[in-house]
C-alpha cells in the first residue's frame, strides 16, 4: 500500500492544482519566453512597419476546460501598465511568475533600448510605432488562440498521461518517485528555455541519478530526454547573450552498426514500420491491379533496412495475384547509400526471378531535397507509384520551401498513388517547451508499449530505446534549424500540406484487413488501428503513433 503521508505522496486534488499552475506557467514560457529566447525574431522590421503585424503571445491564464481569455492587441498590450521590454528585461514580474520576460539579453533598466541595423529604438519609440500598426485581422486572433490552445493542450495531455502511468505504480511506492521525476523534467526544461545554465545543471544532476536506463518505462524515457536537455544546454549562450548555437550533425550519418541493429530490432519487434509496409503494399497492389508495366519509386529506400522486406512482400503478392503477374516491375530507390541499395537490389532481382517475375532495380544517388523529375526516368505506358515511409518529415523546414519543392516534383511525375506514412505527433512546433511536452507524451506511450512487450532487463529493448528512439528524441529536443530533421506532424497538418500541393486524398478502405493483419503478427495487446478521415492510424492505448494515408494527383 502507498503511504498516507501527504508530504511524500501528492493527493489527486493537489496534483490537479499543481498541474493547472504548471500549465499556466508552461504555456506562458512556451508561447512568449522561449519563442524569443531561441529564435532570431524579426522585431525591427515589424516596428518599422515594413512587415505584417505579429501578435506577441502574453501570459493570460488558461483556466479549466482549456478556456482562453481574450488576447490583447499589440497596441493595447504595449500601452498597458504591464511593462514589456523586447531585448531586455522588465521589472514587472506579473508577465512571468518566475521573473522577467527577456530575449537575447537581460537588464534591470526597463528603458534600455534595442538596436537593429545600427539603429537604436527606445522603448517609448517602440510603443509609438506599435500604436501605428494596421488593425489586427480576425484570422490573426484565431491563429493566436490556436497556438496557445495547442501548447496548453499538449501540456495537459502529457501531464495527465504521466499521472495515469505513475498512479498505477503508487502501490509499491514508485509513484512518488515518478511524479518527482516529472516535476524535475518540466523544471529542467523551463530552466533550459530560460538559458539558466546554473539551475538547469543542478536539475540535470538530480535527473541523471533518477532516470535509469533499466528502470521503469518513464525512468527510461526520462533518461533519453535528459540527454537531449543536456545537449541543448551545452549549445546555448548564457543569460545576457544573443542567439542559439545549433549543434552540428550529419543528418545522413545513419551507418553505425548500433543504429542499424536498433532499426532492425524496431522492425522485428514493434509493429510501427511493418504497419506502414502493410498499408503501402495494399495501396500499391490496388494501383497495379490489371497492369502489365509497373514502377515503384521508394523515397528513402526502405529506411535502409537490409533485404528489402517491403518489396519482397510486394513481389510475392504480385506473383500470386489472380491473372498474370506484371510483365515488368521497376523499383527505383532514392538515397545516398548506393552500395547498400545495390546489394538490396541484387537480392530482390534474384528473389523476383525465383517467383517468375522480371524486376529492374535502379538507384538515384540523391537526397530528397535535390531530387529532380528527370532522375526518375519514367517509361511511357507504365503505372507509377511513389512510396514514402517515415521520410517526408525530414524535409519539413521552417521555410517549408524544401517540402513544397519535393511535393511539386512528385506531382509532376503524376503517380497513380502516393503512399505517405509518418509519425502522428506534433514535434515541429516553433516553441521549444511545446515540442518538449508533446514529445514527452508521445515517447512515453512508445516506451510503455516496449515495457509490455519485453522483460525489464532485455538488452534488445535497451538497444531500441537508446540507439533508435533516443536519437529521435535528442534531435527534437536539442537541435534547431537545418540540424533538426525529426519534424513529425499530425495527420491533419499533412492533409492540409498535401491539399495545398495539389494532391487529393484517396481513402484507405482496408480497415478489416488491417485488424486481421494486427492479429496475425501477434502484436502486444494494447495496440489499436482506427480509421480517421480516410487514413489509418496505429496507436498504443488510444495514443496515435503512426498514420498512413494515400494521395492521388
Amino acid at each position: 500500500m502507498a503511504p498516507n503521508n501527504t508530504n511524500s505522496v501528492l493527493s489527486k486534488d493537489q496534483l490537479l492544482i499543481s498541474l493547472e499552475r504548471s500549465t499556466d506557467d508552461l504555456s506562458n514560457l512556451d508561447l512568449s519566453l522561449s519563442a524569443m529566447a531561441w529564435y532570431p525574431y524579426p522585431y525591427m522590421p515589424i516596428l518599422e512597419g515594413n512587415s505584417p503585424p505579429v501578435i506577441p503571445l502574453f501570459s493570460d491564464e488558461i483556466r479549466d476546460n482549456k478556456r482562453l481569455k481574450r488576447a490583447m492587441s499589440v497596441a493595447e498590450s504595449m500601452s498597458s501598465n504591464s511593462s514589456l521590454c523586447i531585448g531586455g528585461s522588465s521589472n514587472n514580474s506579473s508577465l512571468y511568475s518566475g521573473g522577467s520576460l527577456y530575449s537575447g539579453g537581460s537588464s534591470n533598466n526597463s528603458s534600455k533600448s534595442i538596436s537593429n541595423n545600427s539603429s537604436n529604438i527606445s522603448r517609448s519609440n517602440s510603443v509609438s510605432s506599435l500604436k501605428s500598426l494596421p488593425r489586427l485581422q480576425f484570422r490573426d486572433h484565431i491563429w493566436t488562440y490556436t497556438q496557445r490552445y495547442l501548447a496548453a493542450e499538449a501540456v495537459e495531455e502529457a501531464a495527465a498521461a504521466m499521472f495515469n502511468n505513475e498512479e498505477s505504480r503508487t502501490e509499491d511506492g514508485s509513484g512518488t518517485d515518478g511524479m518527482r521525476l516529472v516535476q524535475l523534467l518540466i523544471a529542467c526544461a523551463e530552466a533550459v528555455a530560460c538559458r539558466d545554465k546554473s539551475h538547469a545543471s543542478v536539475l540535470l544532476s538530480e535527473l541523471r541519478a533518477n532516470a535509469l536506463v533499466f528502470g521503469s518505462s518513464f525512468q527510461r524515457v526520462a533518461s533519453c530526454f535528459v540527454q537531449g536537455l543536456a545537449d541543448r544546454l551545452s549549445h546555448v549562450n548564457p543569460l545576457g547573450a544573443v542567439g542559439f548555437v545549433a549543434p552540428k550533425m550529419n543528418i545522413m550519418d545513419v551507418g553505425s552498426e548500433k543504429k542499424e541493429e536498433a532499426l532492425r530490432l524496431v522492425y522485428e519487434i514493434c509493429p510501427h514500420i511493418q504497419f506502414g509496409h502493410f498499408v503501402a503494399n495494399s495501396a500499391i497492389l490496388e494501383a497495379f491491379e490489371g497492369e502489365s508495366f509497373v514502377h515503384v519509386v521508394d523515397l528513402g529506400m526502405t529506411l535502409g533496412l537490409p533485404h528489402g522486406q517491403q518489396w519482397r512482400e510486394l513481389i510475392h503478392s504480385l506473383a500470386n495475384r489472380s491473372g498474370q503477374p506484371p510483365l515488368r516491375l521497376r523499383i527505383t530507390g532514392v538515397g545516398l547509400r548506393v552500395d547498400r541499395f545495390k546489394i538490396i537490389g541484387d537480392e530482390l532481382e534474384a528473389y523476383a526471378n525465383s517467383m517468375g517475375m522480371n524486376l529492374e532495380f535502379s538507384v538515384v544517388e540523391c537526397n530528397l531535397e535535390n531530387l529532380q523529375t528527370q532522375d526518375i526516368k519514367p517509361c511511357e505506358g507504365e503505372v507509377l507509384v511513389v512510396n514514402s515511409i517515415l521520410q517526408l518529415h525530414c524535409v519539413v523546414k521552417e521555410s517549408r520551401g524544401a517540402l513544397n519543392s519535393v511535393l511539386q516534383m512528385i506531382h509532376e511525375l503524376s503517380p497513380k498513388v502516393l503512399v505517405l506514412v509518418e509519425q502522428d505527433s506534433s514535434h515541429n512546433g516553433p516553441f521549444f517547451l511545446g515540442r518538449f511536452m508533446e514529445a514527452l507524451h508521445y515517447y512515453s506511450a512508445i516506451f510503455d508499449s516496449l515495457d509490455a512487450m519485453l522483460p525489464k532487463y532485455d538488452t534488445r529493448r535497451a538497444k531500441m530505446e537508446q540507439f533508435y528512439f533516443a536519437e529521435e528524441i535528442k534531435n527534437i529536443i536539442s537541435c534547431e534549424g537545418p540540424a533538426r530533421v525529426e519534424r513529425h506532424e499530425k495527420v491533419d497538418q499533412w492533409r492540409r500540406r498535401m491539399s495545398r500541393a495539389g494532391f487529393q486524398a484517396a481513402p484507405i478502405k482496408i480497415m478489416a484487413e488491417a485488424k486481421q493483419w494486427l492479429g496475425k503478427i501477434k502484436a502486444c495487446e494494447g495496440y489499436t488501428i482506427v480509421e480517421e478521415k480516410g487514413c489509418l492510424v496505429l496507436g498504443w492505448q488510444s495514443k496515435p503513433i503512426i498514420a498512413a494515408s494515400c494521395w492521388k494527383c
